[in-house]
């Protein structure tokens, strides 16, 4: 039996999931509180973060590890591909997205709106929130100058980059403030992503007490 141990508000955790949906993977989801993870967890994975992967006695714990794993494991759907020129833009851009986008942009709208909310019962910070914005809008302007030269954003098809991105995203864009009629190439891009059958169930996700922007579950905005 496979188990990722996740949260909705995870971008790792969402950017595992959707692999595994790509992969037709049968898998169960349980959820632990990044804010308040227990020892459990710690137990699994001593750095505490999300999310664990576990099957059968194996336990991986980490996105990368987790997602390199099942591209060497599970042949269906290849999101790692090409040659190995190609396989490192996949890689360059997967690490652009799960560490930059997380440390400029996360960081700084996520953490600030749901973390500090459920951890410390804190508003978020104005300036931190302003700051992740204006990165926002950075990262946008790349996805799009990276879609007017190729279909997606590593290659001529989708590939562990997109889902990296689309996992950072659409925790955002649950929280709302991503000004997608500004940049034409990502919304498109975007909303083909989310039109992929493994997105159901991330459009699915709900955090306590804050509801979606109004347009995240709707597959044409």
């Amino acid at each position: 039996m496979v188990l990722l141990i996740h949260h909705p508000v995870s971008a790792a955790a969402r950017k595992v999931r959707l692999q595994m949906s790509e992969k037709k993977m049968l898998f169960f989801l349980r959820e632990e509180e990044p804010w308040k993870l227990s020892d459990d967890v710690y137990k699994l994975n001593p750095a505490g973060e999300l999310p664990i992967f576990l099957n059968d006695g194996k336990i991986i714990s980490g996105v990368n590890a987790i997602c390199e794993y099942l591209e060497e494991t599970v042949g269906e759907s290849p999101l790692l591909f090409g040659d190995a020129l190609q396989k490192a833009e996949i890689r360059r851009l997967e690490d652009w997205f799960d560490n930059k986008f997380q440390t400029e942009v996360y960081r700084n709208i996520v953490i600030e709106k749901v973390h500090k909310r459920f951890a410390k019962g804190l508003a978020p910070d104005s300036r931190a929130l302003k700051v992740g914005l204006n990165n926002l809008v950075y990262h946008l302007e790349y996805i799009e100058w990276l879609l007017d030269r190729r279909p997606y954003l590593a290659a001529d098809e989708l590939s562990l980059a997109d889902l990296a991105a689309a996992a950072q995203l659409s925790v955002v864009d649950y929280l709302g403030g991503v000004p997608w009629e500004d940049f034409k190439n990502a919304k498109l891009w975007y909303s083909k992503i989310k039109s992929r059958p493994s997105f159901k169930e991330i459009l699915k996700d709900s955090i306590r007490g804050i509801l979606p922007a109004k347009h995240y579950a709707d597959l044409d905005f």
